[in-house]
């Protein structure tokens, strides 16, 4: 089974993504930052809209999902938070499982960025819609979990396989390297940012990042590793965590 992932940019530095499971045609997109932007897409393509997929409630991430609906008749699904802001399908939670025609997606519990908020998994293919949990260089910021919950929840997408393609929401790869060489002074870390910082003086995308390589590059997943760096020698794991998230949250370069 194959499952085609079709990646715009959209708004200020989001990224939308439309999915389309190729055994059967059925077609999404994961979150819905800019609805008008997602129906041209969906036209460009030649798609119509089975289901919509959200990660968390914030408004750049489920803001769309009524026009979207309405244009499409689709069918939207995501954690109990949404209903915040937007109507849901159906409610999901860590542990349960999305049928995307042939493909299946495993909904990973990843609260801490929100309380409630998911990720999917398709294990088949390897791809990860991990929201703003995780980024390329970086995770999100801790506006209603925890340290130690998000902690946990990286923990969860840092198990998942080495070569899994993670999808996340924005484009912050070059800001999160420059806050990464300041905490991490490693030698994959540099080649890693030098290569970001070319990059994006093309105008290339950084996104989709790897599970392999966000674990070799990525502080917040590095945490533990760098505990002495942040001034949490011997410190648990998660303490760690919060000591670099919060020098992120801090950081001026």
């Amino acid at each position: 089974m194959t499952l085609t992932v079709r990646q715009f940019p959209c708004l200020s530095d989001n990224y939308g993504f439309l999915i389309r499971d190729d055994a059967t045609g059925k077609t999404g997109c994961i979150d819905t930052p800019d609805a008008a932007a997602i129906l041209r897409e969906l036209k460009a393509a030649g798609w119509g809209l089975d289901f919509i997929l959200n990660t968390h409630w914030h408004p750049d991430h489920a803001g769309g999902n009524a026009e979207i609906q309405a244009a499409t008749g689709c069918e939207i699904v995501g954690p109990a938070e949404v209903t915040r802001i937007a109507p849901l399908d159906r409610t999901v939670t860590g542990g349960d499982t999305v049928a995307f025609g042939e493909t299946t997606f495993q909904v990973i519990e990843t609260g801490g960025h929100t309380l409630g908020h998911i990720a999917y998994f398709d294990a088949a293919d390897r791809i990860a819609f991990v929201g703003d949990t995780l980024f390329a260089l970086g995770c999100g910021r801790l506006f209603e979990g925890k340290p130690e919950q998000m902690w946990a929840s990286l923990s969860r997408l840092a198990a998942l396989p080495d070569d899994t393609r993670v999808y996340c929401a924005h484009e912050y790869t070059a800001s999160n390297a420059r806050f990464a060489l300041s905490v991490d002074k490693g030698p994959a870390l540099k080649a890693r940012a030098d290569a970001v910082f070319a990059a994006r003086e093309r105008g290339e995308w950084t996104v989709p990042t790897t599970i392999g390589l966000e674990k070799a590059t990525n502080p917040f997943l590095r945490a533990p590793l760098l505990a002495a760096n942040v001034g949490k020698a011997g410190a648990p794991d998660y303490e760690a965590f919060a000591a670099v998230r919060a020098a992120k949250d801090n950081f001026r370069g």
